[in-house]
């Protein structure tokens, strides 16, 4: 989400599909603002007049695209093995470890297409941001559920919230994709990751709990 993943999918079949499918590559690559509506019928193999059958303007199909890529990842996420594992920091150390793991390709391929649009389109286009928000936002809230149940679990009683954790985690690793543009490479993003993970393992005594008897 901060929310990137990948995930093998049926080939689209509609002409609405392949453009939200080109949409996830070609505004990962270009960003949103240089991203143009020949740029996105190109990529999809569709005509302009498909384009505007299934979408008013670029604006909207980027509204429609947040919420593809967030599906997309929702699948990936919810059905990744870590979500087996019983204990809920473990889950969440387990993320960390899967979110390094998707590291893979090409830059666009493993960065957030909710992170790059709004980065870019936050004041100028607030339909987007809003859409991105939602979305960062849910999947942070899936995160802030296990923090929860670890909170009850270990019995702690910390100054901070499980959704403010969630938010944060998100935020490191959106920076982490900003850094790996910057380096344009994702070893910065792997680095950033392991902090995060030092980070939680420190926040909940993880090595402390599992320690004892």
């Amino acid at each position: 989400m901060a929310m990137n993943a990948t995930v093998s999918i049926a080939r689209p079949t509609s002409a609405r599909e392949k453009l939200l499918d080109a949409a996830l590559v070609v505004i990962r690559s270009k960003g949103y603002s240089a991203t143009t509506v020949d740029d996105l019928c190109h990529a999809a193999g569709v005509t302009k007049g498909a384009f505007f059958h299934h979408f008013e303007s670029k604006q909207q199909l980027a509204v429609a695209a947040a919420g593809h890529f967030a599906s997309m990842a929702e699948r990936v996420f919810s059905s990744a093995p870590y979500r087996a594992l019983p204990d809920p920091v473990d889950r969440l150390l387990a993320y960390v470890d899967f979110r390094k793991a998707i590291l893979q390709g090409e830059l666009p391929m493993f960065t957030c297409l909710l992170g790059t649009m709004v980065q870019e389109a936050y004041e100028t286009h607030p339909a987007i941001r809003e859409a991105c928000d939602t979305h960062i936002s849910e999947h942070a809230g899936t995160l802030a559920a296990d923090i929860s149940l670890a909170i009850e679990q270990r019995g702690m009683k910390p100054g901070w919230t499980a959704e403010g954790l969630g938010l944060y985690m998100q935020a490191v690793i959106q920076g982490a994709f900003v850094l790996a543009k910057a380096k344009h490479g994702s070893e910065v993003a792997s680095a950033c990751l392991d902090h995060l993970r030092r980070y939680l393992e420190t926040l909940f005594n993880y090595t402390e709990a599992k320690e004892k008897p």
